[in-house]
This record gives structure tokens, C-alpha cells and sequence, in this order.
């Protein structure tokens, strides 16, 4: 069973406990892929992130409730989790844009249809990948919490990389010894909406080293032995990558039998010319095999 079944197989049990949180864990053992990337996956196929999926699925079905004259709105925003008439009312809101009592006087509704996915193999474009084992290494450098941008340049990295004197480049070169040797830059610990544009992430610039002997006021990120999937990119930046982030998630790891273990997610560029219409990128990305595949 691949990975798409296995999401559908989600679908069925999120729509079972519509009115309930779903567990993680049953999450988890359905799709045999940990939590933090079954939402990814979910995230970069649907659109939306999975809690509001969930939300809006749990209104939808509430909405069908409300339609029949012998529920009174208490009873069914009991059944789907809320602990009182006026937080659902906010929620029910929020996604029909009308109250639950508009309901039954013939109010407009918005229905969120349940999910089911598909792959489609496209192969018209190649993804170049390669995988590595690495050994444990820390990513030094200046970090910053900033808000994700899918298309063009994203200013507060821009202003980081403004802060980069020639002296500290000089130093921090000086402590690469790792791949991708040179300048990097990683993102890590981001904030659920990933998919929507809505998270913020620390972003680091540094370099990758096994060195602890560093000095001065740098931020330090330790990253743990394991394997990496390396995607080479060539083309007009930042278009090319970013493309290549979203078509990773959505088509790499679904027919891959591999999961992101959720580790910082570096970038390396061969040179500074980000002008060059055939600008080289690689993207590493630290994967495990998903549960179940040998």
C-alpha cells in the first residue's frame, strides 16, 4: 500500500470522529509516517493545513445537523467538540459566514467536501535527487525567526544576509568542513501553516562543522547523524527553487517510501550570482524510510 492509499485511509478515520480531535497516534499508524510529516504531505497536496481541513469538514457535517428541525444548535455543537452554543456559533460563522440559527431561515451555506487523493505522474520534469549519510555536525552561524514567502525574495533573509561582513564570512569558511561546504543557509522549527504561507521558521546562515571550538556571538544549531535527500536544481532563482520545494513534497515523498524526519531543511547555492539564468541550487532535506518499507 502506498502512501497516497494510506492517506486516504486517514480521510475515512478523520471523517469518522468528525466531532472529536483526531489521535495522532491512529494518525500515525495508518499512514506509517510520523505526525509532523503526514501533515506536510497533507498540507502540500490539499492546500490547506489538516487542522483547518478538519475544521471545515467538522462545520460542513454540523451544517447538515442543523437542517434537521429536531437538533437543537447546544446539542450539535456538543457532538462536534464545542463546550458551548457561542463558541460554536464562532466557529460555524467563521467558515458559512452566517450564524447556526440563519441556518434553518435559509441561510447561504459554503460546503467543504470530504478529500481523496490522487497521483498523478506527470514526467515531463525530472527531479535530480541523490542520497546521503551523514554523520553528526552543527550549523553555525546568525539565525533569525522570520515569516515564510513562497514567491520572491524574502526580505528579512535579505537583511540577514546584509549583516554578513566580509570578516565574518572569512571566519565562518574558515570552520566549514562538512557538506555542503561553504555558505548555507537552513530552516528549522516551523510554525504549523506551512502550506498556506502562514508560518514563520528560524532561518540560520552559516556554515556546516564539526568544529566546537568556535568563537564569538553565533547562533549553533546541532544537527543529528542520518540520511539526507540532496535535490540539485538549475535554473532562474528564486523561481526554480521554490518550485522544487512545493513539487518535493507533493510528489517526491508520496511514491518515495520516505518521510522527513522533520530535521532543519538546508539550502546551497554554487555561487552568489543569483542572476545567472543557470543559477545551481541543492536542497537537503534529512528523510528516514516511512514505517513499513524495507
Amino acid at each position: 500500500m502506498d502512501l497516497i492509499e494510506r492517506m486516504n485511509r486517514a480521510m475515512e478515520y478523520i471523517e469518522e470522529c468528525a466531532g472529536e480531535n483526531p489521535d495522532p497516534e491512529i494518525l500515525a499508524g495508518i499512514t506509517l509516517c510520523s505526525g509532523d510529516h503526514f501533515r506536510r504531505v497533507f498540507s502540500s497536496l490539499a492546500g490547506i493545513t489538516l487542522t483547518e481541513y478538519i475544521r471545515r469538514r467538522r462545520m460542513t457535517l454540523a451544517a447538515l445537523e442543523l437542517l434537521k428541525k429536531d437538533r437543537r444548535v447546544l446539542d450539535v455543537a456538543l457532538e462536534y467538540g464545542y463546550g458551548s452554543a457561542d463558541s460554536f456559533a464562532r466557529a460555524f460563522q467563521s467558515v458559512h459566514g452566517i450564524s447556526p440559527s440563519e441556518v434553518r431561515e435559509g441561510g447561504e451555506l459554503t460546503s467543504w467536501p470530504r478529500m481523496r487523493f490522487s497521483l498523478t505522474v506527470k514526467g515531463a520534469e525530472e527531479m535530480n535527487v541523490r542520497l546521503v549519510e551523514k554523520e553528526e555536525f552543527r550549523i553555525v552561524g546568525i539565525r533569525k525567526r522570520v515569516n515564510l514567502i513562497f514567491q520572491g525574495v524574502n526580505p528579512e533573509i535579505q537583511e540577514m544576509a546584509e549583516q554578513l561582513t566580509p570578516e565574518i564570512i572569512g571566519y565562518l569558511k574558515s570552520l566549514s568542513d562538512r557538506e555542503p561546504a561553504g555558505i548555507i543557509s537552513a530552516s528549522a522549527n516551523f510554525s504549523e501553516g506551512r502550506m498556506e504561507e502562514k508560518a514563520r521558521l528560524d532561518h540560520y546562515i552559516g556554515v556546516a562543522t564539526g568544529r566546537t571550538d568556535t568563537e564569538g556571538d553565533f547562533a549553533v544549531l546541532p544537527v543529528p547523524a542520518g540520511t539526507w535527500a540532496v535535490f540539485r536544481t538549475v535554473g532562474p532563482f528564486p523561481e526554480t527553487l521554490q518550485n522544487a520545494w512545493g513539487r518535493i513534497y507533493s510528489e517526491w515523498f508520496p511514491a518515495s517510501g520516505y518521510e522527513s524526519t522533520g530535521g532543519p531543511e538546508i539550502l546551497w547555492n554554487e555561487g552568489p550570482d543569483t542572476g545567472n539564468p543557470e543559477h545551481v541550487s541543492e536542497i537537503w532535506i534529512p528523510v528516514q524510510k516511512s514505517a513499513g518499507v524495507k
